[in-house]
C-alpha cells in the first residue's frame, strides 16, 4: 500500500493545481482508467482484435475506443431507465453481488446461480443474476469463436465494464444499506452525499480530472510481480477480495455515527480511501487485460 499511498499524495497535489476543473464521475472516469490500464497490458494481436470488434458498435451510446466502451454497460442499462425500463430492469442486477457483512451468502447474492437455458445468449440471460456469473458467461462467449459476431461484441462490451464494477468495494459488500446508499457522509472539502457516491465518485475525483493521466501514473507504479499476482484467481476470488475491502476500509473504518446513518469522515478516511481506490482501479485493469488476453489470444 505504501507505493500507492505515495502515488496518491503526489497525484492529489497535482489535482489541487487543477482546482476548478470539473472531475468526471466513477461511471466515466473510473471505468475509463480501468479500460486504459487494461489496454496497456493487452497483447498486440488482442489489442487489435478488441479495436476491430468495438469499431462495429452501432449503438451510439459511447465513442468506440476501449476507454469509452468501458462505460457502455452503464449507458446501455440507463438508456431506457425513464421510459420502457426494459434494458434497465434486465441488466441492473448484473453490476454487483450483495454480500452482507453480517453473513456473506455468495449463492444467495447470485440468485442461486441461474444457468443459461440451452442456446440462450448471455446478453439475454435471467435478469436476476450477479456480476460474478455474468463475467464468467461473457468470458466464455468471448472465447468461443462460434459465438455470433454481435453477441461476441456485446460480451466484450459488458466485460469491459463489469470487471471494473467487481472491484468497487460497495458493489460487493453491503451492510443492509443498499451498498452504502442509505448512509450519508461528509468529508472535509467534499459536499455531503451517500457513502456509495463517495466511493463511486469522490475518491476517484481526488486522483485527478484526466483519465489518461491517472491511468499512466498507475501503470508506472505496477510492478511485474504485482501484475502476475493480481492476474491469478477467478471472479469469485476477486469478489471476495473486494468484499474484504468493504469490511475493512469502507465500513470498518467509519467513525461513530453523528446521527442515525450520518457520518463525519475524517481526512484520514478520505486519504486511505483514495489510496484503496487507486489500488482497486489498478487491479481491475490488470485483471481485465488478463481475461481478454485469455479469451482472444
Amino acid at each position: 500500500m505504501r507505493r500507492f499511498s505515495t502515488f496518491v499524495a503526489g497525484i492529489c497535489a497535482a489535482a489541487l493545481a487543477l482546482k476548478g476543473v470539473p472531475a468526471f464521475a466513477w461511471g466515466d472516469e473510473g471505468h475509463e482508467v480501468i479500460g486504459l490500464i487494461a489496454e496497456h497490458y493487452l497483447e498486440p494481436t488482442v489489442r487489435e482484435r478488441v479495436r476491430l470488434m468495438l469499431a462495429g458498435d452501432d449503438t451510439l451510446l459511447t465513442a468506440v475506443d476501449i476507454a469509452h466502451e468501458a462505460t457502455w454497460a452503464d449507458k446501455y442499462r440507463d438508456s431506457d431507465r425513464d421510459t420502457t425500463r426494459v434494458r434497465y430492469l434486465h441488466t441492473r442486477d448484473w453490476h454487483f453481488v450483495d454480500l452482507e457483512l453480517t453473513g456473506a451468502d455468495l449463492n444467495g447474492a447470485c440468485f442461486g446461480g441461474p444457468a443459461l437455458a440451452p442456446g440462450t445468449d448471455a446478453s439475454q440471460g435471467p435478469a436476476e443474476d450477479c456480476v460474478i456469473d455474468k463475467i464468467d458467461e461473457f468470458s466464455a462467449e468471448l472465447e468461443n469463436p462460434a459465438t455470433a459476431e454481435r453477441e461476441r461484441r456485446l460480451a466484450l462490451q459488458f466485460l469491459l465494464h463489469l470487471v471494473g464494477d467487481l472491484h468497487q468495494p460497495l458493489h460487493a459488500g453491503d451492510d443492509h444499506d443498499q451498498g452504502g446508499n442509505r448512509k450519508i457522509v461528509r468529508a472535509p472539502g467534499i459536499a455531503p452525499n451517500t457513502l456509495h457516491h463517495y466511493w463511486d465518485t469522490e475518491f476517484v475525483a481526488r486522483l485527478g480530472s484526466d483519465s489518461a493521466m491517472i491511468a499512466q501514473r498507475l501503470i508506472e507504479r505496477i510492478r511485474n510481480p504485482e501484475r502476475v499476482r493480481w492476474s491469478a484467481g477467478t471472479p469469485v476470488d476477486w469478489a471476495m477480495e473486494s468484499f474484504a475491502v468493504a469490511q475493512s476500509d469502507v465500513y470498518g473504518s467509519l467513525p461513530v455515527a453523528s446521527a442515525p446513518n450520518r457520518y463525519e469522515l475524517p481526512s484520514a478516511y478520505a486519504e486511505n480511501a483514495t489510496a484503496v481506490t487507486a489500488l482497486q482501479l489498478s487491479k481491475a485493469g490488470v485483471r481485465l487485460a488478463f481475461l481478454l488476453n485469455q479469451a482472444l489470444h
